[in-house]
């Protein structure tokens, strides 16, 4: 082992197979990235300035706002400079870092979206409850233990991953670092990363999963339970946000990281990755914005406060 030349960096190998559209890809994902940081940025400040929004749904949103932030610049920074590199590369403290910061937030993210579920379960199944049981600690408390779940996952895959001696190649057939990926151009003994990915995947992954399947079947007898029409599109209509973003989340990611690998492809894992990684995180401020009435009447007193008053100057 001594022998081995140790690594010092990274060759992304993620869309590398089209030289010529490079400056398209550079393009298409600078607008999905300006977006993503506009409109969620946008929600983040909805949720603090206006007071209708001060409930606990959209204090989780503002949660699942900063958390997207960080899930696109973990990876699209680098991704975007490296469209103008002739080798699309990453040094190995930076593959590091990357991977720490992308398994935190896919992590929380997993955990937070089974929070909000809850939430929904409680809004709509003990209604008359709801605000003795979502207090305002209980809600700080359940976002900490979401961040607090996908923090210490990090740690434990990140220190692991950072012990393994990388000697087989240093291409990673992607655009960002991964666990699996690093894994596969190991020497080392990965049995106990190989095993601590199976349960953080059972743990952090599936139980929230199920946790959310569970709550929605709940929500969704209560609102059968219903009599009037409009009154259960109403109930509905409460969690419908929320529900597109959880089937968006886990249909992607169960599709990235569970397909056949004899299907493998560098294009489709590509397209797939960034539908996971990139795009998700610009449509949850999209679904959230064109869904929910509260969010679009606090844009709509936005706009009259920012831009009526200087039009109405205008005219007199």
């Amino acid at each position: 082992m001594g022998n081995q030349t140790m690594i010092m960096e990274f060759i992304f190998l993620g869309f590398s197979n089209h030289p010529n559209l490079q400056v398209l890809f550079f393009l298409v994902f600078l607008v999905i990235y300006t977006i993503t940081l506009l409109g969620n940025t946008l929600i983040l400040t909805l949720t603090r300035s206006d007071p209708t929004l001060h409930t606990p749904m959209y204090f989780f949103l503002s949660n699942l706002s900063f958390l997207d932030i960080c899930y696109s610049s973990a990876t699209v920074p680098i991704m975007l400079i490296n469209f103008f590199q002739s080798r699309k590369t990453i040094s190995y403290a930076g593959c590091i870092a990357q991977l720490f910061f992308l398994i935190t937030c896919a992590g929380t993210e997993c955990v937070l979206l089974a929070v909000m579920a809850y939430d929904r379960y409680v809004a709509i199944c003990s209604p008359l409850n709801y605000s003795s049981i979502m207090s305002k600690r209980l809600c700080v408390q359940l976002a900490g233990f979401s961040w607090g779940c996908g923090l210490v996952n990090s740690l434990v895959h990140t220190l692991l991953t950072s012990v393994i001696v990388i000697c087989k190649s240093n291409q990673l057939a992607h655009f960002f670092c991964d666990v699996p990926l690093l894994l596969k151009l190991s020497c080392s003994d990965t049995y106990v990363n190989e095993a601590v990915l199976h349960l953080a995947s059972a743990v952090i992954g599936l139980s929230p999963c199920l946790f959310t399947v569970v709550s929605y079947g709940h929500i969704i007898c209560a609102i059968l339970k219903i009599r009037s029409a409009q009154g259960r599109f109403k109930a509905f209509s409460t969690c419908t946000s929320h529900l597109i973003v959880v089937i968006i989340f886990y249909g992607t990611s169960n599709f990235n990281y569970n397909r056949p690998s004899s299907g493998y492809s560098l294009d489709i894992d590509t397209l797939v990755s960034s539908l996971y990684c990139i795009v998700t995180p610009m449509l949850n401020p999209v679904i959230y914005s064109l869904r929910n009435k509260e969010v679009k009447d606090a844009l709509k007193k936005m706009g009259r406060k920012y831009f009526v008053p200087s039009s109405l100057l205008l005219v007199q």
